[in-house]
């Protein structure tokens, strides 16, 4: 079980801690239950969990605050876990960096079963060496979810944009259409989706020092889908 994904739950209500970690650990997972933020980002300097279970209902902190730093400073997959059921506030929360939004009260194995998911997508197709991938000079670590550019400087990527990345460098100079987004980063369809698509697009090409009005490696073709131009290697 050491080799068992870690499973971080920050939740308030002991009752939602219990649930979710039983059933995960039933399900091979690793958990680690907090009440607080606090608690939780003092944990985060000695654990590294592969995916967190974050309630935006928090005590100490806004929830949503604590995704947008996680997005940006972990390469942990992202479940947003709230009672919160309106459609702008699922864009805000992918929009932030989340790679998934559970609506309360949900069922235990619905999470199970998206965690699966999401841990799944990044290891998709990773023979030897492929967990670092070189294109246009630059290098990217899908162990440490990092860019590195032509000239050496180091960039950390987020769960949610290194999904987008690899999907592109798995697919090099082929259309991707939303609907091929949708079948193999997974989600719900509409405009929640298609928001956080164009956030974490627009977040690699910062990253990659793209041209807003002329980018060379992420074209989009309008109606259509993107192109990721680069040549491997």
């Amino acid at each position: 079980m050491t080799d068992a994904p870690l499973i971080a739950i920050l939740d308030d209500e002991p009752e939602i801690r219990r649930l979710l970690s039983a059933a995960l650990e039933e399900a091979g997972f690793r958990t680690i239950g907090f009440a607080r933020a606090t608690e939780f980002e003092a944990a985060l300097r000695r654990i590294q969990p592969d995916a967190c279970l974050i309630d935006l209902g928090l005590p100490d902190r806004d929830g949503l605050a604590l995704v947008h730093r996680l997005a940006s400073e972990s390469g942990a997959a992202i479940i947003i876990i709230s009672g919160r059921a309106q459609v702008q506030d699922r864009v805000t929360g992918l929009e932030l960096g989340a790679d998934d939004y559970i609506i309360k009260p949900f069922e235990p194995a619905e999470v199970v079963a998206r965690i699966r998911a999401r841990l799944r997508k990044p290891q998709r197709d990773a023979g030897p060496g492929r967990q670092q991938v070189r294109f246009a000079g630059w290098s990217a670590d899908f162990d440490r979810y990092t860019l590195t550019s032509p000239e050496g400087a180091e960039t950390p990527i987020s769960h949610a944009e290194a999904e987008v990345l690899r999907l592109f460098l798995d697919n090099p100079r082929r259309l991707i259409s939303r609907a091929q987004m949708l079948e193999t980063l997974g989600g719900t369809a509409g405009e929640s989706f298609d928001r956080a698509m164009d956030v974490r697009i627009s977040r690699l090409r910062t990253k990659l020092g793209e041209d807003p009005k002329n980018p060379r490696l992420i074209k989009t073709i309008y109606g259509a889908g993107y192109i990721f131009l680069a040549e491997l290697g």
